[in-house]
């Protein structure tokens, strides 16, 4: 999703450690810890990690666009729309650290800007012959090819007889540019950056123009989470939740035509755990920030693991209805008993924010870096 609130300069962010929460620092109340593993680990294990996985996962859902746009049928039309949610996955989990070249190179918004403007898609595909090389941001992206792909959300299985040729065009043409988004983030990360080092080498060396010791790298990586799970509970839940069911907007509601909105949310926050624990896929027993914490405070350190479990099954929850299918978050937010889930999870998350905010940030100050 396209974020209102952009995440501050790693020098803004230092200012910020230096007068959040908590008392001063004192000569006995410091702690020390060798960074440079947990970096490491999480620069290549976590962050380039998931973004290969992204950008191979946009190849597949090329690969399932193209069968779909030759043979298309019921299945086709499935195993694109399971395409397109095994994409949407890396995504979300990658928006706990939506930093660096996803930012500067304007990537979050070629491929998640929100709201759709559906009005002027169907103006393009509806033309004799649209042009699809050049698309602004919001009519592109995950949310173009979700419309396309699922229909308005009422339904979530209906579309494979009401594609036409143009749209099925469009789907291809979407799918290839988000390709080429995909893969600019990946080789940023790992190869080349704005005609310089790949990004990974100022996070793995600081003493550069990005990041001027590990303090500033672990600023960033403990700032993205706090942004993300910020953004979770009071923008991507409460702002369609609203204060009422009266006033609880759909409109608002993103990923709403997949019926994944409460599958995104749960992502961000595993996104927070894989920097926590340093885990992404089946890389264990690495060190991630939960290493960090402990080295200060280990019944923190456990407090704040249990806070991000409650947080994702809080939110998993939500849909919990009691049918097979689960309520989906734009239904949920008009039911009695929805609304109930949905405070539960914002509550949740409000407790998980507080103790990274409060308890975590400002632990930046006493560490000494050995």
């Amino acid at each position: 999703m396209t974020h209102l609130m952009k995440i501050l300069p790693v020098s803004a962010l230092a200012l910020a450690v230096t007068a959040c929460g908590g008392s001063s620092s004192s000569s006995d109340d410091t702690f020390t810890y060798d960074a440079s593993d947990l970096i490491s680990n999480l620069t290549e294990n976590v962050i380039v990690a998931g973004y290969y996985d992204l950008d191979s996962k946009a190849g597949d859902l090329i690969d399932a666009l193209a069968v779909l746009q030759s043979n298309q049928s019921a299945a086709t039309l499935q195993a694109a729309q399971e395409a397109w949610k095994a994409a949407r996955q890396p995504w979300e989990q990658g928006e706990a650290h939506i930093f660096g070249p996803v930012d500067s190179l304007e990537i979050d918004p070629h491929l998640d800007s929100w709201p759709l403007n559906t009005n002027d898609m169907a103006t393009l595909v509806n033309q004799a012959s649209p042009d699809f090389s050049s698309l602004n941001d919001d009519i592109q992206g995950f949310h173009a090819m979700e419309y396309l792909l699922f229909g308005d959300g009422t339904t979530t299985n209906t579309r494979a007889a009401d594609l036409n040729t143009n749209e099925l065009a469009y789907l291809a043409a979407l799918s290839q540019a988000f390709e080429g988004y995909t893969d600019d983030l990946y080789q940023a990360w790992q190869t080349s950056f704005e005609s310089g080092a790949a990004y990974k080498t100022y996070l793995l060396n600081p003493g550069n123009e990005y990041y001027a010791t590990n303090l500033a790298v672990m600023d960033e990586l403990i700032n993205g989470m706090i942004g993300i799970v910020d953004e979770v509970a009071n923008g991507k839940i409460a702002d369609p939740f609203g204060t009422s069911a009266g006033n609880a907007d759909t409109s608002l509601v993103e990923s709403q035509y997949s019926w994944n909105s409460l599958t995104d949310f749960a992502n961000n926050i595993r996104g927070v755990q894989n920097v926590y624990l340093g885990e992404f896929s089946t890389n264990s027993d690495q060190q991630g920030i939960v290493d960090f914490v402990a080295a200060a405070d280990t019944e923190l350190a456990s407090r704040i693991e249990e806070e991000i479990e409650a947080a994702i099954d809080a939110i998993e929850n939500i849909g919990a209805d009691g049918s097979a299918a689960g309520m989906p978050f734009r239904a949920a937010i008009t039911d009695t008993n929805g609304r109930v889930r949905i405070q539960a999870a914002i509550d949740a998350l409000h407790t998980l924010y507080d103790s990274l905010h409060d308890d975590v940030l400002p632990l930046l100050n006493r560490w000494q870096s050995s």
